[in-house]
């Protein structure tokens, strides 16, 4: 089963989400019509900006998704939405190319 990190935006809000799944369209849905009141619940309606594929691991994706968190930039999410060069432990990541806008 392949992962994927995915990166949403909130045009009402100005914020990113990130997150991991193996069924990326699935989860966008669940983030926009979930009735549990969760952060993402609060910033609706959220839009897909772009996924990344990253192996068939799911610690792998956990790890990844955490790493971008813990670095607390917007930067680094906005070059990664952009589809600036990778490096580190971000290299592995190949971008789904039916999801840019």
């Amino acid at each position: 089963m392949e992962f994927f990190i995915y990166i949403l935006y909130s045009e009402g809000s100005n914020v990113y989400y990130i997150g991991h799944t193996n069924d990326f369209i699935r989860r966008l849905e669940e983030h926009n019509t979930s009735k549990h009141l969760t952060f993402t619940a609060k910033h609706r309606p959220w839009v897909l900006k772009v996924v990344y594929a990253c192996g068939n691991l799911k610690a792998e994706a956990v790890k990844i998704e955490r790493f971008i968190k813990r670095q607390k930039s917007r930067n680094l999410i906005e070059r990664l939405i952009e589809g600036s060069e990778l490096t580190g432990i971000l290299s592995q990541l190949v971008r789904v190319p039916h999801v840019r806008d």
